[in-house]
């Protein structure tokens, strides 16, 4: 699947993926939206069951820390890895 055509995509600035494979990480960091300034998002380890779970949740918390951030009224945007 393409991260572009994915149902939760909905414009993220960037979506970036890593892997280690010595330790065995896999990590995806997702940046929604900058416009009112830096991203903020914290970081979520969980055992998913897939890659697409991951990605689902990343994009959906990302969204969704931009709208914390704006309600709040913060200059920041949001993030997650």
């Amino acid at each position: 699947m393409s991260v572009f055509s994915h149902s939760e995509f909905d414009d993220h600035q960037q979506v970036a993926f890593f892997n280690d494979s010595a330790s065995g990480l896999k990590a995806i960091i997702a940046v929604h939206n900058t416009n009112l300034g830096p991203a903020l998002g914290g970081c979520r380890m969980w055992p998913y069951a897939s890659d697409d779970e991951a990605l689902t949740d990343v994009l959906r918390l990302s969204r969704g820390m931009t709208y914390k951030s704006a309600l709040a009224n913060l200059q920041l945007g949001g993030a997650k890895r």
